[in-house]
């Protein structure tokens, strides 16, 4: 290795010694006045959020008992008209009387109904007994199939007689035999809720939820959305299988907020109460506080700073009786500053002039037997060009390299060492140059690195595929669409369904389902392999084929492919006439009439809907669908 020669004319000024000393009391100081305002930050910054957390909790614990409390008091009266129901059939002006009666005395009650076997009205705490009937709501057909005597905490619907949401309990009405005799309603409107929950200041973002505990939202103040399924959310999926009572920080699925989040389950009901508050307006004072505090800390920091102006006046005078010492005691001031890393002085031509005692820690040498030796000797084969080409760019004092490679430990072991190399020259002789090298053991840090990148890699890949069949998920499809419409003048689309899943579904239960789902996209997956169309996981049962340069006449040949290959998988499906699970397959190509890549898929699934008219087990073309069309229109016309 070889340096240049640089004249003494050209050396850098070295820092004085009272100027380091007002530097290192500036930065005391500093440290210190930003070190106490942070730390009074951070303490006062837990404390409104201890504080916080402490009231959001009490306050979802008192609505989680307001809201089991008045399920509990219509759920005891429902009880004992069930008994009542079971074993005597009451004269209807007397037993709607005593319905209305239990309505009035029940605020959270707005009305209370029995209903026949058939689904009528039996009785009703209305003025007058509706004559609608109820067997095609979700309680009744629940209660009908399912022998459960608890009762039931419906999701929001809309009431036929008022037009307002409410929700609906339920109870099953048993005969002496246990036989199904009706069902027994009662109804609460969200406004009952909504009133109450208006009533606590948790400002203009903030919102309280009464959510059922398989994530149906039953009613979210004040917004009063209802009905929306929340079951994938951190609430349902985690945090309610670690604790019924919690509390933590989320992104708000209403409206998108960063908000502080509590949340309690009854024990007595399938319900949870949540309480969210802004993040911005929990730490509203705190911020407030936390200006004022610097404000007072900039104000320190500026008379830090003039006190030490005045201390480096006054240590001027000094510089030049402490110059000798200050150059003598730079070197060991060098070691100091870097004890826990390795420093490294290399002559010009790259042998080892001087190694520090910290290199038998990080590497396990000891510096004697490091000294004469060429610092090549020290790098793996492989880097020892690296290292090289790093040092050449070494032109003039001003110039630093930082190289990463591999070099050998004591035990003939690999490590990762990062080595950060300058020119210097010595004091005591300005025509000497020479090269300083600190070196640091960076191998965990490498390690990390790299599985940094794997896992990485592993997320990008989840990102993009649906997690139950391996193939693309819907986005990475409908990205994949949008590239091939804008590059490929011809392309097709397949859209595929599964024949008769549901009923697949219901008679095998889910898990065989999901693993039938599993066979089909993998004989899908099949089709596109090695190939640069696409498969997918349209939705549900439906999945996806974008074939780009793919002429129709080859689609449909294609799509004939996959729904013999299914067949002959001969997954049996009594829920098909046909005995075994079949497809249904809609093809569409691109042509000059197709304005988008989603008219296309229109098409494709304009053509699913066609086999799956025609009976299902078949693949219908889109084209043929307009051949017939305009045949059957000039049939007509003629």
């Amino acid at each position: 290795m070889t340096v240049p020669t640089t004249p003494t004319s050209s050396s850098p000024s070295r820092l004085s010694a009272p100027g380091v000393i007002v530097t290192l009391f500036v930065l005391a100081m500093s440290a210190c006045v930003l070190g106490l305002v942070v730390w009074k930050a951070l303490d006062a910054r837990q404390a409104v959020l201890a504080q916080s957390e402490t009231d959001s909790r009490n306050l979802a614990h008192s609505l989680v008992e307001h809201a089991s409390r008045s399920i509990q008091a219509i759920d005891i009266a429902m009880s004992g008209m069930a008994d009542l129901l079971k074993y005597q059939n009451p004269q209807p002006d007397r037993f709607n009387t005593f319905l209305a009666n239990t309505a009035n005395a029940l605020p959270q009650l707005r009305e209370i109904g029995v209903f026949d076997t058939l689904g009528n009205w039996r009785y009703s705490s209305l003025p007058e007994t509706p004559t609608h009937n109820n067997s095609d709501r979700d309680y009744f057909t629940y209660h009908r199939d399912h022998i459960d005597s608890n009762i039931r905490i419906n999701a929001p619907i809309t009431s036929r007689l008022t037009g307002r949401t409410s929700i609906i309990l339920s109870k099953r009405i048993d005969g002496p035999d246990g036989t199904f005799k009706g069902v027994l309603t009662g109804a609460i409107d969200n406004q009952y809720f909504s009133d109450f929950y208006k009533t606590f200041q948790i400002g203009e973002s903030g919102g309280i939820s009464l959510i059922r505990s398989d994530g149906i939202l039953l009613i979210h103040w004040p917004s009063m959305e209802v009905g929306k399924d929340l079951s994938g959310t951190q609430l349902i999926q985690t945090r309610l299988k670690q604790s019924l009572a919690g509390f933590y920080k989320i992104d708000s699925p209403f409206d998108g907020i960063t908000k502080y989040f509590s949340y309690e389950q009854t024990t007595q009901y399938p319900l949870i109460v949540t309480v969210a508050i802004p993040e911005d307006q929990v730490l509203a004072i705190w911020k407030s506080n936390l200006l004022s505090d610097v404000i007072v800390a900039s104000v320190l920091l500026c008379t830090v700073i003039l006190l030490a102006a005045l201390l480096s006046t006054q240590f001027r005078f000094r510089l030049n009786m402490e110059h000798a010492l200050r150059e003598r005691e730079s070197h060991y001031r060098l070691l100091a500053d870097n004890i826990a890393d390795v420093i490294i002085l290399l002559d010009r031509f790259g042998n080892i002039v001087f190694v520090s005692h910290s290199v038998e820690l990080v590497l396990g040498h000891s510096p004697n037997e490091l000294l004469g030796r060429s610092c090549f000797e020290l790098v793996h084969p492989d880097d020892v060009e690296t290292v090289k080409a790093a040092s050449a760019q070494l032109t003039d004092l001003t110039a630093n390299r930082t190289v990463i490679f591999r070099t050998y430990r004591h035990d003939k072991s690999l490590a990762w060492v990062e080595v950060n190399f300058k020119l210097a020259m010595r004091a005591t002789d300005r025509e000497k140059v020479e090269i300083v090298g600190v070196l640091r053991d960076v191998t965990l840090r490498k390690r990390m690195q790299d599985e940094l990148t794997a896992l990485n890699s592993k997320l990008a890949e989840l990102a993009t595929t649906d997690g139950l069949t391996g193939l693309a998920n819907r986005r990475t499809l409908d990205g994949f669409m949008r590239r091939v419409y804008e590059q490929h003048e011809q392309m097709s689309v397949l859209l595929i369904d599964v024949d008769n899943f549901k009923g697949y579904n219901d008679s095998n239960g889910h898990q065989a389902g999901d693993e039938c789902l599993k066979r089909v996209a993998a004989v899908i997956a099949d089709a596109t392999i090695n190939t640069p169309a696409l498969s997918a996981r349209y939705g549900g049962e439906e999945f996806a084929i974008i074939l780009p340069d793919v002429s129709e006449a080859d689609a449909i040949t294609i799509a004939e492919a996959l729904r013999l290959r299914v067949r002959a998988l001969e997954i049996p499906n009594m829920a098909s006439t046909r005995g075994h699970l079949s497809i249904s397959v809609g093809v569409a190509s691109r042509n000059s009439l197709t304005s988008n890549e989603a008219a296309l898929v229109g098409e494709a699934d304009l053509a699913l809907y066609e086999a799956k008219r025609r009976g299902r087990d078949c693949v219908v073309a889109n084209s043929a669908l307009k051949r017939e069309y305009f045949s059957a229109g000039f049939s007509h016309n003629g």
